[in-house]
């Protein structure tokens, strides 16, 4: 294992080179061509898929969460003309401005625990959950719905809703078929798609479904999404952020697992081999240490089980931005919370390219 030192002076050398194609900051923004597309963001967290749109040459007109930590970090950087703190279902019942029932896109990411291969999936569908402090409590499998009530409202050109790869398998199909059928009910051609971030740009090997559907009164051919970007490495991403100041090795030092388990672990594989290996038992299957030469792993919302490639120890906010695909200078309370929202967003890359499609193929006259 390469010492610490060796590995920092290392980092120096590469904090030397020019920033990676895949490295930008918010005021970026400013310089894209605008395509007129005007979107509103429900279920939008920190802002990733709002950024997404933005890269694409959208217009953000609105915003909704119910978390008011994301509102603050959403508001924060992206300064939305519209925000709305609330259940989503708030949304069907109150006074909205004209301007929302114009929109060319309603883009929506309901949470998806009760879908995730990693969560309790069908024990936890039906059943109340308060998610976060300051929430309200709420049937996770139901917000689905109500984004679709959303549409059925608003009357968007194109709705746009993305998801969990594990709504596609097992009996989440059943939901999904649902969710398909409703669209058709409330006069929409939904089209489903599963993507990989790597395939968009993205430093992160993070599959999604994405429901894409054109309003029933406008004739358009199918939408076809085959993003073919080249990989981008974990390496590659942070090749120039490698050094870490006092406070980030500090806060990236390995806990007591990392110190037992690392060394032992591949690069790209998990602790669960050597734990079961050397205490006969099942355990830290969630724990990982990254690959240098391929895209990170999905970067979960628990930040504490990514390693990095070649150093014993996690991650760098900095480092996960990147991998995330999020700018540089995104701004968090602290490096912890942006981390969380990180692992909980959708990459702006693979948001742009989805946005890219829609407006070439479904909005462009």
């Amino acid at each position: 294992m390469t010492s610490n030192s060796n590995t920092h002076a290392r980092g120096a050398a590469l904090n030397s080179t020019k920033k990676p194609d895949c490295a930008w900051n918010l005021s970026d923004l400013d310089r894209v061509r605008k395509n007129g597309c005007r979107v509103m963001s429900t279920f939008a967290c920190g802002g990733g898929s709002s950024m997404g749109y933005k890269l694409a040459g959208c217009e953000i007109v609105a915003a909704n969460d119910i978390d008011p930590e994301m509102a603050w970090h959403y508001r924060h950087n992206l300064n939305p003309p519209r925000y709305f703190l609330c259940p989503i279902r708030d949304l069907i019942e109150m006074d909205l401005p004209e301007e929302l029932f114009s929109l060319d896109i309603l883009d929506g990411s309901p949470p998806c625990s009760t879908f995730s291969m990693s969560g309790s999936r069908e024990a936890a569908w039906g059943k109340e959950k308060h998610f976060r402090e300051g929430q309200a409590r709420q049937v996770l499998s139901d917000l689905f719905f109500d984004y679709l009530d959303l549409v059925r409202r608003l009357r968007p050109k194109v709705a746009i809703a993305e998801n969990v790869k594990g709504m596609i398998l097992g009996n989440a199909r059943g939901y999904t078929r649902m969710i398909m059928t409703r669209f058709r009910e409330i006069g929409y051609r939904p089209q489903l798609f599963l993507l990989n971030a790597a395939d968009c740009g993205v430093p992160q090997s993070r599959e999604r479904v994405f429901f894409c559907a054109l309003r029933s009164d406008i004739d358009r051919p199918p939408l076809n999404l085959d993003p073919r970007h080249r990989w981008i490495s974990a390496a590659e991403a942070c090749q120039d952020i490698q050094q870490l100041t006092q406070n980030e090795l500090i806060e990236t030092a390995p806990a007591p697992n990392d110190l037992k388990c690392w060394k032992h672990t591949l690069p790209g594989g998990t602790y669960s081999d050597f734990i079961k290996k050397t205490e006969s038992r099942v355990s830290c299957f969630n724990n990982r240490r990254l690959a240098r030469n391929t895209p990170a792993c999905t970067l979960p919302a628990n930040t504490s089980v990514t390693t990095h490639w070649s150093e014993c120890r996690t991650l760098t906010f900095r480092e996960w931005k990147r991998l995330g695909s999020f700018p540089d200078d995104y701004h968090a309370k602290t490096d912890k919370i942006g981390k969380y929202m990180i692992g909980m967003s959708v990459p702006p890359r693979l948001t742009e390219t989805v946005a890219r499609g829609v407006i070439e193929q479904w909005l462009d006259s």
